[in-house]
């Protein structure tokens, strides 16, 4: 497996792991958010979203054929649009209550962005 191949994966459990740390603290409700828990809000359970697409990821980046690494492309791809959503879900403020957003939603960003930039520079078989 190439270097790219094993810190793309890296960066995919990292974003794993970030669901399960504090996206955003509300003040007023005392309400700590995570990716797996969204008690006290319409927020839901987005990091399922973000871990299902992980594990595909990280499936198929094992995985060597063209078609393969192409569908990979499209599942990270819409892995970070997904925490991007998080990110500015979690960290908006809505009638005059703003939550002070965690550092795992930022993490968890920046781990999908390497890993896409992984598979953007994997070689891919002919």
């Amino acid at each position: 497996m190439s270097r790219t191949g094993i810190i793309g994966i890296l960066a995919v459990l990292l974003v794993i792991a970030c669901t399960f740390l504090p996206w955003s603290y509300v003040e007023s409700r005392h309400l700590t958010f995570t990716g797996m828990n969204g008690t006290g809000s319409n927020y839901g359970e987005p990091g399922r979203l973000s871990i299902i697409l992980s594990v595909l990821a990280i499936v198929i980046f094992v995985i060597k054929n063209k078609w393969v690494s192409r569908i990979n492309l499209f599942i990270v791809g819409f892995l970070v649009a997904w925490t991007f959503r998080n990110m500015l879900l979690y960290s908006r403020c809505e009638i005059g209550e703003c939550p002070q957003p965690g550092i795992a939603l930022y993490v968890s960003l920046g781990a999908a962005l390497v890993a896409f930039a992984c598979v953007l520079f994997t070689r891919s078989p002919k």
